[in-house]
């Protein structure tokens, strides 16, 4: 009895439709999913009715990206409402990124890379684009060879397309979490880059700005590491979240339920999730 509370659908930055998300969970033999696009909610509705019509249990969810130092700090964010304060956050986001792409293609462009915005929207599809999308769009223009060596050579930090995101600072983010009734929990958090007396200090603070848990089973992560994160969270009196981290054809070999293969998050996080909600 498996759940998996972190995949992506094409409406961030995966390859899957949120219906085709909802399905492989169903295949996978999973009790439960929650689809976490990044910094948006316009395929929860899809996700949430093909769930319904297939008896898959369903949390509406999303993740945002925060600002961080040394490394990269995401929160996942569960029973998401529609509307309130942290969706209003996120429509803010949603523009940013529109803006960060259109500045990416003229520096693609500029490059003498030429490619359009049609063509990118055509790969993404919809209007709901991710760095993946351009990424899919200059192998089949033959520029790179695959996803990694777009972001290689062009598209991560420090690359020439690159282009910074709105300042977001993480308790902002989990107060209008917990404003809207909404749950929170630090993805991977080994890319947060810290020692473990700083990650120590880092929960204490956040668990008192209302944070619920630390994604302890995580797809890249063993198992001596998986159970010592687990440890952790225990400490700080946070939920042990965990997830595949699905993006479809743009992270290959990882499967939503199993991750690489190995990933096994237990049904009672659900509960646990949901009794932290209800009081």
């Amino acid at each position: 009895m498996v759940i998996d509370l972190h995949t992506h659908s094409r409406f961030s930055d995966g390859s899957a439709t949120p219906t085709e998300v909802i399905d492989l969970a169903v295949e996978a033999g999973c009790t439960a999913i929650a689809l976490t696009d990044h910094d948006g909610l316009a395929g929860l509705t899809e996700a949430e009715n093909r769930a319904a019509a297939t008896g898959i249990a369903f949390v509406r969810g999303c993740e945002v990206s925060a600002s961080f130092q040394p490394g990269s700090l995401h929160l996942l964010c569960y029973f998401v409402p529609a509307e309130g304060p942290l969706s209003k956050k996120l429509a803010d986001l949603r523009a940013d990124r529109e803006r960060r792409n259109e500045q990416l293609l003229q520096l693609l462009n500029d490059l003498r890379i030429e490619i359009t915005r049609e063509e990118v929207e055509v790969e993404a599809g919809s209007d709901v684009i991710g760095r993946p999308h351009f990424a899919a769009v200059l192998i089949r223009h033959g520029v790179v060879d695959s996803i990694e060596e777009a972001f290689q050579r062009f598209l991560a930090k420090g690359a020439p397309a690159y282009v910074e995101r709105e300042h977001v600072e993480p308790v902002e983010i989990l107060e209008l979490a917990a404003r809207s009734g909404a749950l929170t929990s630090i993805a991977h958090p080994m890319t947060l880059g810290l020692a473990p007396a700083e990650l120590d200090r880092l929960l204490d603070d956040y668990a008192g700005s209302g944070l619920t848990g630390l994604e302890s089973y995580y797809s890249s992560y063993d198992a001596d590491l998986q159970k010592d994160l687990v440890a952790i969270a225990r400490h700080h009196d946070l939920v042990p979240t965990g997830g595949s981290d699905f993006h479809g054809t743009f992270k290959p070999g990882l499967q939503i339920g199993i991750g690489r293969g190995e990933l096994c998050v237990p049904d009672e996080v659900l509960d646990e999730l949901r009794s932290r909600r209800a009081s």
